[in-house]
């Protein structure tokens, strides 16, 4: 109808228009709409010309036969949905530097979008060290030998980051064997990471053998963080190289922190999905030394944020936690009662 029939109708004072024509769903309109008169439309149907607006049929009722009742007035433009609202011509649809999400997809196919081209996952090649691991299968573990249990937990993270995870295999204490399969690996790959051997000891030989592989070589080595601090950083012939901790929490920790981000910038998401935060009361005082971060696992229940304590290499502290909170660097601790942002894990 013409929004101008409608003004000043009320539910005492009604205004009656006649019924012209209709409009079939798919269809181009057939019916003009001239002063005084209405045309009966699906929702979704194509506005007929002479008309501006569209009262919902809950606020009409036939008066007789051809004539229908009108009891709430509509201004122009009023249950019209333009052809260029959702999207004007030469407006982006779906920005870049993002995963597509299903209503991504969703406006592309309204616009006939059916192909596009996106980047491809980045392959990020996960080596483990030490004369002490040996594979997660392993039946029965003689005197002194530990299980893997870090790589597959990483490659689960860079699967839900976007990465597509490639077995480095176990590679022993020896700073030429984990050289080959370095340099092997990195034509390869778009990021290495190398759990265990960044701690400073004898037997480490990450670090000396990451800054031979190319420039620009290590960029830091130890990060002033709980859990994590032996972690190293680094770029070889433009591939960036990650050395984690050996105990699988830490490892675990500083992954989910920085390796996850680093996967998703290396993937071209350069605006990652936001995580999961609840905001909690802390159910008890959580201390802390100055200067450094502190990554605090925790549960939460009620309302509440209960810190779980653990030596670095317990899995079982990560396994009981719904997710951590961060002490920053300035904090020396936090008070029971305090509120924290907790990130939950998904």
């Amino acid at each position: 109808m013409r929004a101008a029939d409608t003004y000043g109708v009320s539910e005492g004072l009604p205004g009656y228009l006649d019924v012209t024509g209709a409009v079939l769903m798919g269809a181009e309109p057939r019916v003009t709409v001239g002063p005084g008169a209405a045309v009966s439309m699906p929702t979704g149907g194509v506005l007929p010309a002479g008309a501006d607006a569209v009262v919902m049929i809950e606020y009409t009722q036939q008066a007789m036969t051809g004539t229908i009742e009108v009891v709430r007035p509509v201004a122009p433009g009023e249950g019209v949905v333009r052809a260029d609202e959702d999207a004007a011509q030469g407006a982006e649809l779906v920005p870049a530097g993002r995963p597509l999400r299903p209503q991504d997809l969703g406006m592309l196919s309204a616009a006939g979008i059916t192909t596009l081209a996106v980047r491809a996952r980045p392959t990020v090649t996960i080596f483990s060290t030490g004369d002490e691991v040996v594979p997660p299968a392993t039946a029965e573990l003689r005197p002194g030998q530990v299980r893997d249990a870090t790589a597959v937990a990483l490659a689960a993270l860079v699967t839900d980051a976007g990465g597509e995870p490639a077995d480095g295999g176990i590679v022993p204490d020896d700073a030429a064997a984990l050289e080959t399969a370095l340099r092997a690996a990195l034509p390869a790959t778009d990021l290495i990471v190398i759990s265990a051997g960044s701690s400073v000891g004898g037997r480490d030989e990450t670090a000396g053998v990451v800054a031979r592989l190319g420039p620009p070589g290590i960029w830091c080595h130890g990060l002033a963080i709980k859990p994590g601090k032996p972690t190293l950083l680094a770029e070889c012939d433009g591939v960036p190289v990650v050395g984690l901790p050996g105990n699988p929490r830490s490892a675990l920790v500083v992954f989910r922190l920085l390796g996850v981000p680093l996967v998703r910038l290396v993937g071209g998401c350069t605006t990652p999905p936001p995580e999961p935060v609840v905001r909690v009361t802390l159910a008890r005082d959580l201390p802390s030394a100055t200067g450094r971060l502190d990554v605090v696992q925790v549960r939460v229940s009620d309302g509440t944020a209960i810190p779980l304590f653990g030596l670095s290499a317990l899995l079982s502290v990560l396994t009981a936690a719904d997710g951590f909170l961060i002490i920053p660097e300035e904090a020396t601790g936090l008070d029971a009662g305090t509120e924290v942002d907790v990130t939950l894990y998904r």
